[in-house]
C-alpha cells in the first residue's frame, strides 16, 4: 500500500510565508511525477505546482514567481515553498504522485489526505 503524508499547512497573514512537506511511503517502484493541488470551498481541485522525476516543473500561472516546489528523489519527498502569500491562495492543498506501485503493472496516481492553508489578517 502507498500512503502520502502531507505537513505545514497553517494560518499566515497575507504576504507571509509556508512550507509544505510531503512523504511518500509503501511498495514504491518508482516515482514519476510529484506535486501539489489545491481545492479552495465551491472550486474544483486545481494544479498549483509539479515536478517531474528528471527536475522539470509546471507551475499554475496565480503562483508563479511566489510558490517554488522542490523533491527528494530518494527520500521520496516533495515540498512547496509558499511566499508572498494571498488570501486567494486560502485552500485545501492536496500531495499529489504519480507513480508505479510494486507489484502493479499500471502507473496510478495517489493523493494525499489535504492540509489547510488559510491566508488572512
Amino acid at each position: 500500500q502507498v500512503q502520502l503524508v502531507e505537513s505545514g499547512g497553517g494560518l499566515v497573514q497575507p504576504g507571509g510565508s509556508l512550507r509544505l512537506s510531503c512523504a511518500a511511503s509503501g511498495s514504491i517502484l518508482s516515482i514519476y511525477t510529484m506535486g501539489w493541488y489545491r481545492q479552495a470551498p465551491g472550486n474544483e481541485r486545481e494544479l498549483v505546482a509539479t515536478m517531474a522525476s528528471g527536475g522539470s516543473t509546471n507551475y499554475a500561472d496565480s503562483v508563479k514567481g511566489r510558490f517554488t516546489v522542490s523533491r527528494d528523489n530518494a527520500r521520496n519527498t516533495v515540498a512547496l515553498q509558499m511566499n508572498s502569500l494571498k488570501p486567494e491562495d486560502t485552500a485545501v492543498y492536496y500531495c499529489y504522485a504519480f507513480l508505479r506501485a510494486r507489484g502493479s503493472s499500471v502507473n496510478r496516481v495517489y493523493w494525499g489526505q489535504g492540509t489547510q492553508v488559510t491566508v488572512s489578517s
